[in-house]
């Protein structure tokens, strides 16, 4: 029963589908798993083995005509979007003990497929870092070694995938908090097309710039598993102002070659390891073979891409916090404190610098998409290099100084773009640490990237932790 926990979420439910487990049986391998390794990584915050029982026996006990796509699929979900029923304190001794009475619209389309709800997962006090750790909960630990951080802001996600002790989820991504955090674990994810996956009642809201920068997106071991998350999660939400009544589209291996790949090594600003390198060779290599055009091309804009989320992240991100923690800051996780001063070192915004930057976004988006006419599709790195040990915060890397938040700048872009992005693990560094690397689409084009992500996971694909696999 303890491997069962790390096959693919389609090879689960096509086990259930054909009775050869029922969900009662899949979630005991999973309290298993977590109550073996969660007091080690301390990925949740929020699980009761008893609630997850009752529920299990109740989907058991469903009628087959009412069953949906994934029912008894244990998943879990970010702290950060709202779940009736389970603590969604977004890692913050302000919102301590917080329950929401209404699902978020994602975590509905969730229940209504049947999927089993294990419980909420670890992330950073208001979701503001590149590692997960607060006063609340504490450091959730990286399976693959558990002196480095999982990532954040979706760590405590990526860690219990990776780990086995659940077989998908739901991340959120405003600057790389599903991508790196994938990338750091050895799993898949993608950042949708702001509004692909609703994101009304993600906590708190995705509201101003980031309706364009924020996305709530899936998570897994597998590619196909992301892309069975996307297509039952996705659809217009009539209440949503970001989202975009958009069918899904079907697409043929042949569809997907007709878009040619862009693939760069770097920025030509901020070095990556030798490794991540390697990586992204690799995996344009693999893409030649499966029949992709694959050739070097790298956008003009990404520095002006960085600047203005940057900007919209870090500025307006912490002068949206600014009133909740007015007169507070003795409750506040040392992470946080961290992001506000960054944020105080630059200032806050003018009305006519955020007019500014607010019109300078669209005509930046317009150049980039121009740029991206002929290369559709993007391959390139995830961050500089693979995860960090906790607390960290500068390396040198080809000889060259590289700070934190210029680290994992790869993924930033696009948030500001807008755009869907994949992560795919393909490489490995000198400490076997596990190394991403990711494929952007055009707006609204999130199947291509799913897609072509897919031909990469066939061709590299997850491996389980040694503690996780029990070696």
């Amino acid at each position: 029963m303890s491997e069962l926990v790390f096959e693919p979420a389609v090879r689960q439910l096509e086990m259930l589908q054909a009775r050869e487990i029922s969900v009662t049986e899949l979630a005991e391998a999973h309290v298993a798993q977590i109550e073996r390794l969660n007091p080690k990584l301390n990925v949740f915050a929020d699980f009761d083995a008893e609630r997850m029982r009752s529920q299990a026996r109740a989907m058991d006990a469903a009628p087959v005509d009412a069953r949906g796509t994934l029912h008894g699929l244990p998943v879990t979900v970010k702290s950060s979007i709202a779940s009736a029923g389970y603590k969604c304190e977004i890692g913050s001794l302000n919102h301590k003990g917080e329950i929401p009475h209404e699902d978020a619209v994602v975590v509905a389309r969730l229940r209504a497929a049947g999927a089993l709800i294990l419980g909420t997962t670890n992330c950073p006090e208001f979701l503001m870092a590149y590692e997960t750790d607060n006063l609340l909960h504490g450091q959730t630990r990286n399976p693959w070694d558990m002196e480095r951080t999982p990532g954040g802001s979706s760590g405590g996600e990526s860690a219990a995938i990776a780990a086995g002790m659940s077989a998908a989820g739901l991340g959120s991504d405003s600057g790389g908090s599903v991508r790196v955090p994938a990338h750091f674990t050895g799993i898949c994810s993608l950042k949708p097309t702001p509004g692909r996956i609703p994101g009304r009642g993600h906590l708190p809201p995705c509201v101003g710039p980031f309706s364009t920068l924020g996305a709530i997106g899936p998570m897994a071991r597998t590619m196909a598993d992301v892309e069975l998350m996307f297509r039952t999660l996705s659809g217009q939400d009539d209440a949503d102002p970001a989202s975009a009544p958009v069918a899904l589209r079907d697409l043929s291996l042949d569809e997907l070659r007709g878009h040619r790949i862009g693939f760069f090594e770097d920025d030509g600003r901020t070095p990556v390891t030798a490794e991540t390198r390697a990586s992204v060779r690799k995996a344009a290599a693999a893409l030649r073979d499966a029949g992709f055009c694959v050739e070097p091309f790298r956008p003009s804009t990404l520095e002006s891409l960085r600047k203005l989320w940057w900007t919209f992240f870090v500025q307006c991100g912490a002068m949206f916090y600014e009133p909740e923690v007015r007169g507070g800051r003795g409750r506040l996780s040392p992470i946080f404190r961290e992001f506000l001063a960054i944020a105080e070192r630059t200032g806050p915004l003018t009305a006519t610098e955020l007019l500014n930057a607010w019109a300078e976004m669209d005509l930046l988006r317009s150049k980039t998409l121009e740029e991206m006419r002929e290369y559709p599709v993007l391959l390139c790195p995830v961050a500089s290099l693979p995860a960090w040990r906790h607390g960290e915060r500068e390396w040198t890397i080809e000889g060259q100084k590289v700070e934190y938040l210029d680290a994992v700048r790869f993924t930033q872009w696009f948030n500001t773009l807008g755009a869907p992005a994949a992560v795919v693990p393909v490489g490995r560094s000198p400490e076997a640490l596990p190394i991403g690397v990711q494929i952007v689409a055009r707006p609204f084009e999130d199947e291509v990237a799913l897609g072509i992500a897919a031909v990469v996971d066939r061709a590299f694909g997850y491996r389980a932790p040694g503690m996780a696999a029990g070696a």
